[in-house]
């Protein structure tokens, strides 16, 4: 989960945020601000007509948002607080308009060894990310290289500005992705494009990551935020215990056959039938009015 390291250094050179971000320039429509816990890397709010999505800032600006662990503690933290909200319907990640991330921080990791990493269990912070019920979406302007990358699809929908750049450059620096680079990337662009990035390193511009499946919808950059929110407020309007559901039938797909996944679809569509909700949702069609969906 390496980024490019002197090469992405030199890239972005003249594009550094040196202040601390305190909104995203130019979008007009939302404000970040820190609210207790006080985090350090990271800062979160609650946004939305509804009050209803949470919307964590990846904030470590001078360093292009580079994934440290301290970041990802608090990441996780953020992510599990709000999974357990019952207000919240559905979690955005974002950074700002420079980097979403621009990989792991190279000096954090420069002088591990591979005792080191298996005994203090390297990367295990990622799991709180994809142990989270609900679904999470990334919105992703400027750089998502290596880490970057991989933590965008650790995400279940990924939006992007019309010049972000994704990458897994670990090649370059000597070592390979490793939270996911290798095994998800596949499951989005498949084999050929997935060994294509990994072994030269290369960047995609937003264009060409929607056109392989990477990404679901590019925007304007001073947009994407906003409607990012839109879509978790779109999420939002239906059942959340339904929406998770859902969640977990989609993402049994990349973990097993097509005929093992079918039957879990089937188990878990059967289950819906256990639901008030659905039986709420299916009465509200049949008597064209608006669902009152209770989460049970």
């Amino acid at each position: 989960m390496a980024s490019v390291g002197v090469i992405t250094r030199a890239l972005c050179k003249n594009v550094i945020n040196t202040g601390r971000v305190s909104t995203i320039r130019n979008t007009g429509f939302i404000k970040f601000y820190s609210t207790a816990p006080q985090y350090e890397n990271i800062k979160t709010e609650v946004v939305g007509t509804k009050k209803n999505v949470g919307l964590i800032q990846l904030n470590r600006p001078k360093a292009l948002n580079a994934l440290c662990k301290p970041l990802f503690v608090e990441l996780g933290k953020a992510v599990k607080d709000f999974d357990a909200d019952e207000k919240i319907a559905a979690i955005i990640i974002t950074g700002n308009e420079k980097a979403f991330a621009a990989g792991a921080d190279i000096k954090e990791m420069q002088y591990n060894t591979y005792s080191s990493n298996t005994k203090e269990g390297f990367l295990q912070e990622w799991e709180d990310i994809s142990n989270c019920g609900k679904p999470i979406i990334a919105a992703v302007n400027g750089f998502a290289l290596g880490g970057g990358c991989e933590l965008a699809m650790l995400c279940d929908i990924i939006y992007a500005g019309e010049k972000a750049k994704f990458g897994q450059p670990e090649i370059n620096i000597g070592t390979i992705p490793g939270a996911g680079g290798t095994q998800r990337l596949p499951r989005y662009v498949g084999k050929s494009k997935a060994m294509e990035i990994v072994l030269t390193g290369n960047f995609i511009d937003a264009q060409e990551a929607e056109k392989m499946g990477l990404v679901s919808k590019v925007f304007p950059v001073e947009k994407l935020l906003e409607e990012t929110i839109k879509l978790a407020e779109r999420i939002g309007t239906h059942s959340p215990l339904i929406v998770k559901m859902a969640k977990q039938a989609v993402n049994q797909a990349y973990e097993t056959t097509l005929k093992s996944g079918l039957l879990y679809e089937k188990s878990i569509f059967y289950g819906t039938f256990a639901t008030e909700d659905r039986k709420e949702g299916m009465s509200a069609f049949v008597e064209k009015r608006s669902p009152n969906f209770k989460n049970e």
